[in-house]
Protein backbone atom coordinates (compact mmCIF):
# COMPACT_ATOMS: atom_id res chain seq x y z
CA UNK A 1 0.00 0.00 0.00
CA UNK A 2 1.20 3.23 -0.80
CA UNK A 3 -0.15 6.82 1.54
CA UNK A 4 0.84 10.15 0.94
CA UNK A 5 0.57 13.08 2.66
CA UNK A 6 0.81 17.09 1.69
CA UNK A 7 3.14 18.93 3.67
CA UNK A 8 3.74 22.97 3.29
CA UNK A 9 7.11 24.09 3.86
CA UNK A 10 9.58 27.76 2.54
CA UNK A 11 10.46 25.90 -0.77
CA UNK A 12 6.82 25.67 -1.55
CA UNK A 13 3.93 22.06 -1.53
CA UNK A 14 5.39 19.35 -1.16
CA UNK A 15 4.11 15.37 -1.97
CA UNK A 16 5.71 12.87 0.22
CA UNK A 17 5.02 9.01 -0.46
CA UNK A 18 5.62 5.64 1.58
CA UNK A 19 5.40 2.74 -0.01
CA UNK A 20 6.64 -0.48 2.31
CA UNK A 21 7.47 1.81 5.03
CA UNK A 22 10.17 3.56 2.87
CA UNK A 23 10.19 6.89 1.08
CA UNK A 24 9.86 6.99 -2.53
CA UNK A 25 8.71 10.29 -3.22
CA UNK A 26 9.34 13.95 -2.41
CA UNK A 27 7.99 16.07 -5.19
CA UNK A 28 6.98 20.31 -5.81
CA UNK A 29 3.69 19.49 -5.40
CA UNK A 30 2.55 22.72 -7.26
CA UNK A 31 5.16 22.24 -9.90
CA UNK A 32 5.70 18.22 -10.48
CA UNK A 33 2.55 16.93 -10.61
CA UNK A 34 3.58 13.40 -12.14
CA UNK A 35 4.86 10.51 -9.26
CA UNK A 36 8.19 8.89 -10.44
CA UNK A 37 7.32 5.47 -9.61
CA UNK A 38 6.99 2.39 -11.66
CA UNK A 39 2.74 1.71 -11.81
CA UNK A 40 2.21 5.43 -10.54
CA UNK A 41 -1.62 4.39 -11.27
CA UNK A 42 -1.32 2.47 -8.22
CA UNK A 43 -3.52 3.34 -5.49
CA UNK A 44 -2.46 5.93 -2.53
CA UNK A 45 -4.32 6.79 0.44
CA UNK A 46 -3.86 10.69 2.04
CA UNK A 47 -2.68 8.98 5.51
CA UNK A 48 0.05 10.40 7.82
CA UNK A 49 1.96 7.35 8.85
CA UNK A 50 4.65 6.98 11.19
CA UNK A 51 7.31 7.22 8.56
CA UNK A 52 5.55 10.54 6.70
CA UNK A 53 5.25 11.65 10.00
CA UNK A 54 9.03 11.56 10.60
CA UNK A 55 9.67 12.61 7.13
CA UNK A 56 7.98 15.72 7.72
CA UNK A 57 9.73 16.51 10.89
CA UNK A 58 12.94 15.92 9.65
CA UNK A 59 12.34 18.45 6.64
CA UNK A 60 10.98 20.84 8.86
CA UNK A 61 13.99 20.89 11.33
CA UNK A 62 15.83 21.50 7.70
CA UNK A 63 14.30 24.67 6.56
CA UNK A 64 14.86 25.42 10.60
CA UNK A 65 18.27 25.04 9.96
CA UNK A 66 18.28 22.43 12.64
CA UNK A 67 19.46 19.38 10.27
CA UNK A 68 21.69 18.80 8.13
CA UNK A 69 21.15 14.88 7.47
CA UNK A 70 18.19 13.07 6.87
CA UNK A 71 17.37 9.42 8.47
CA UNK A 72 14.72 7.92 6.43
CA UNK A 73 14.25 5.14 5.09
CA UNK A 74 14.42 5.52 1.58
CA UNK A 75 13.37 3.55 -1.84
CA UNK A 76 14.53 5.11 -5.28
CA UNK A 77 13.50 3.14 -7.93
CA UNK A 78 15.34 3.89 -11.17
CA UNK A 79 17.89 2.61 -13.79
CA UNK A 80 21.49 1.30 -12.14
CA UNK A 81 22.79 4.49 -13.73
CA UNK A 82 20.55 6.60 -12.23
CA UNK A 83 20.58 4.81 -8.67
CA UNK A 84 24.47 5.71 -9.03
CA UNK A 85 23.60 9.14 -9.55
CA UNK A 86 21.63 8.88 -6.60
CA UNK A 87 24.08 7.90 -4.27
CA UNK A 88 26.74 9.83 -5.01
CA UNK A 89 24.29 13.05 -4.28
CA UNK A 90 23.92 11.90 -1.19
CA UNK A 91 27.41 12.08 -0.23
CA UNK A 92 27.67 16.10 -1.34
CA UNK A 93 27.99 17.70 1.76
CA UNK A 94 25.38 19.75 3.44
CA UNK A 95 25.95 23.29 2.19
CA UNK A 96 28.44 22.73 -0.70
CA UNK A 97 28.06 22.06 -3.99
CA UNK A 98 29.92 19.71 -6.76
CA UNK A 99 29.17 19.81 -10.78
CA UNK A 100 27.40 17.37 -13.11
CA UNK A 101 31.34 16.51 -14.47
CA UNK A 102 32.26 15.74 -11.10
CA UNK A 103 29.80 13.41 -10.39
CA UNK A 104 29.93 11.46 -13.85
CA UNK A 105 33.52 11.18 -12.53
CA UNK A 106 32.64 9.88 -9.24
CA UNK A 107 30.57 7.30 -10.76
CA UNK A 108 33.22 5.72 -13.46
CA UNK A 109 32.14 7.81 -16.29
CA UNK A 110 33.65 10.95 -16.55
CA UNK A 111 31.88 11.96 -19.70
CA UNK A 112 28.32 11.62 -18.80
CA UNK A 113 27.41 15.25 -17.57
CA UNK A 114 24.71 15.31 -19.37
CA UNK A 115 23.42 11.62 -18.14
CA UNK A 116 24.04 12.98 -15.01
CA UNK A 117 22.16 15.81 -15.66
CA UNK A 118 19.33 13.27 -16.83
CA UNK A 119 19.51 11.48 -13.54
CA UNK A 120 19.50 14.74 -11.83
CA UNK A 121 16.03 15.29 -13.01
CA UNK A 122 14.51 12.03 -12.32
CA UNK A 123 15.42 11.70 -8.41
CA UNK A 124 12.45 10.88 -7.09
CA UNK A 125 13.07 12.17 -3.44
CA UNK A 126 14.29 16.15 -3.89
CA UNK A 127 15.53 17.91 -1.09
CA UNK A 128 16.57 14.50 1.13
CA UNK A 129 18.33 13.65 -1.99
CA UNK A 130 20.28 16.48 -2.79
CA UNK A 131 20.06 17.28 -6.33
CA UNK A 132 19.90 20.81 -5.54
CA UNK A 133 23.81 21.05 -4.66
CA UNK A 134 24.68 19.83 -8.27
CA UNK A 135 25.44 22.80 -10.33
CA UNK A 136 26.66 23.75 -14.06
CA UNK A 137 30.30 23.14 -14.57
CA UNK A 138 30.70 27.12 -14.89
CA UNK A 139 29.08 27.61 -11.19
CA UNK A 140 25.41 28.28 -12.70
CA UNK A 141 22.54 27.15 -11.32
CA UNK A 142 21.16 24.66 -13.76
CA UNK A 143 17.55 22.76 -13.95
CA UNK A 144 15.77 22.07 -10.94
CA UNK A 145 12.37 20.50 -10.23
CA UNK A 146 10.55 22.73 -8.30
CA UNK A 147 12.49 25.63 -10.55
CA UNK A 148 15.75 27.56 -10.44
CA UNK A 149 14.55 29.99 -7.48
CA UNK A 150 13.65 27.25 -5.12
CA UNK A 151 16.92 25.74 -5.44
CA UNK A 152 18.71 28.72 -5.12
CA UNK A 153 16.93 29.22 -1.70
CA UNK A 154 17.90 26.20 -0.75
CA UNK A 155 21.54 26.93 -1.53
CA UNK A 156 21.03 29.61 0.56
CA UNK A 157 19.54 28.24 3.49
CA UNK A 158 22.26 25.95 3.66
CA UNK A 159 25.01 28.34 3.32
CA UNK A 160 23.42 30.63 5.70
CA UNK A 161 23.09 27.25 8.63
CA UNK A 162 26.64 25.60 7.28
CA UNK A 163 28.54 27.17 10.31
CA UNK A 164 25.86 27.28 12.57
CA UNK A 165 25.39 23.56 14.52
Amino acid sequence: MRYSIKIQTPAGPLLLIEENKALTEISFADKDTRTFQAGRQAETTEQETPLLAEAKRQLEEYFAGKRREFDIPLSMRGTSFQKKVWEQLLTIPYGETVTYGEIAARIGNPRAGRAVGMANHHNPIAIIVPCHRVIGADGRLTGYGGGLPIKQSLLELEKKYRGTM
